[in-house]
Order: structure tokens, then sequence, then C-alpha cells
């Protein structure tokens, strides 16, 4: 019988408590960058100029509660700063109530399927990551938009569809190890880590032709870089540690709902909802959203 989204992500969590925490924090850091980057904040000034006016914020699907910490970190201390999830609200709050920027926060149990209502209007939402994972991830944005104040803002990630040999495997590999418990599927993917690794150290770059078919796109790819965009995930960063790596591999290949959209499709979404779209960035992975409440 397969393992649910949310017992994938308890074990997550409940095995990697700071798992990227701080790394999500260190300014210049690859998974910094990546953040601020898809969002359209070329840095930290950028983000802080960004929150300076918010009033209260909104992580939804906070997980351990890195992004609610760099959230904090770059918002005035009296802006109210909220973070909710399933399965692990009590594990951010457990990160950040001995943590510096534990002032003015708070964590709390929500299904992003059920009735928000009670948490009041945010100026700010962000919810990245998180949608795809859901069975119904447009009634989840739906749910998150009746909470934005008038003038509000939500900016929202979720995975795109890929090189069809990419999503390929990567279905594949879903099906063989997602109803496997926690440290088998884990032990699977370390050896996609290792991989991922030994692509990366080999330091070789190529130059690829366009194979429209294929859905490879003519360019300069580090080796590890062109079998991660077109054919695997075989995730690696060498400023986290080897298990570390590994569950981030386990976080896209155990979860059996990982639902993959178009552009087009989240602009009906913000459409829908009656918001002006502020800032739309695709790479090879995902798709990230920001829109206004007219």
């Amino acid at each position: 019988m397969k393992n649910s989204v949310m017992e994938t992500f308890k074990e997550k969590w409940e095995h990697n408590k700071q798992l990227a925490f701080e790394e999500t924090l260190k300014e210049g850091s690859e998974i910094f960058s990546w953040i601020l980057g898809r969002n359209g904040f070329a840095s930290a000034n950028e983000l802080k100029k960004y929150l300076r006016d918010k009033k209260r914020l909104l992580d939804a699907g906070c997980g351990n509660g890195r992004v609610t910490a760099l959230l904090r970190r770059y918002s005035p201390k009296t802006t109210e700063v909220v973070g909710i999830d399933l399965v692990s609200s009590e594990i951010a709050k457990e990160n950040l109530e001995t943590h510096q920027l534990f002032y003015n926060m708070f964590f709390l149990c929500r299904d992003l399927l059920g009735n928000l209502e009670d948490l009041g209007k945010f100026d700010f939402i962000y919810c990245q990551e998180v949608l795809h994972h859901l069975s119904d991830p447009s009634r989840g944005f739906q749910n998150l938009c009746k909470l934005l104040s008038p003038g509000g803002e939500i900016a929202t990630y979720v995975y795109k569809k890929k090189a069809p040999v990419r999503e390929f495997v990567d279905d594949y590999v879903r099906e063989k190890i997602s109803c496997l418990p926690y440290e088998e599927a884990l032990q699977v993917c370390k050896q996609i880590t290792d991989l991922g690794r030994v692509l990366s150290q080999t330091e070789i770059s190529i130059h690829v032709p366009k194979v429209e078919v294929l859905g490879i796109e003519e360019g300069e790819y580090d080796l590890q870089r062109f079998v991660y965009h077109f054919f695997m995930k075989c995730f690696w960063n060498s400023n986290l540690t080897f298990q570390e790596n590994a569950v981030i591999n386990y976080d896209w290949y155990h979860p059996q709902i990982a639902t993959r959209h178009t552009i087009e499709e989240l602009k009906e979404w913000f459409m829908r909802e009656d918001l002006s779209i502020l800032h739309e960035h695709v790479d090879f992975y995902g798709i990230t959203v920001r829109g206004k409440r007219r």
C-alpha cells in the first residue's frame, strides 16, 4: 500500500529537522540566491525593501520554517509572520523558538485544502514547493487567495512539465519507491545522490545541440546539470552534507503526488482570482508567479 504524501513529509521533517535551514539564511548561498532570484529579487536589500510595508506575512506550507525565518529576517520587527503546515508546524516552531529571529512569529497546523479564513488577512503570502503535492493544487491556491488583503500579493512556485525523458524517469523512480518506508526509499535516493556527486565532480562542460523531440535546449552545460535538466533528478550541492542531498532527492521522488504544470495554467489561476501578475519566472525545474489583489 502506498504511503500518503503526509507520511512522506512527516518522515522527512522528523528525521531532518534542520535540513537546509542555515543555507537558506546564508546570503549568497546557492539556495538563498535561488529563492530570491526566482521571486524577482536580485539581493537581500531588494527583498527587505519589498517587505518593509507589509504588516502580516504567511508562509503557507512552511516545512521546517527555513523560509519563514528568511521572511522574518528581512521584514520589520512589527510585521507578524505566520507559518502553517499540516505535518511540520511544530518542527518549524521548535527550530525558531531558540533562534534569535523568533519574535512576532506564530506556527499553526493547517490543511491548505481546508477552510483557512480564521487566519485573517495577509499582505503577502508565500506558498512555494507546496501546491504540487496537493490532491487539488488549484483549490489550495484559491483558498490562499481568500486570505489576501486589498492590494495583497501571493507568490507561488510549482513544478513545471520537463523534458520527456526526465518526466519518464521521474515517474518511473517515484512508482518504484513511493510505497517504500523512509529508510528504504532513502537508500535508493542515496544511490541517485552518489551519481549526482560523481557527475558534479567530473567538472566537465559540454556544448549540446538542440534536440527538439527530447526537449533538449541548445547550450553549454556542466555534465551533472545536463543530466539533471533533461534525464533525471540527481541533485547535488557541495555545500550540503551527503545526507542532506539524499533527502532533497527523496523529497522529489517519494511523494506519490507531484503534479507538473505550465505557465499558462498558472496564469489561468491568477486570472480566475482577479490577480494582476507582477512577476513570472520559468526555469528548468519550476514556475514562479507573483500576483497582486486588484
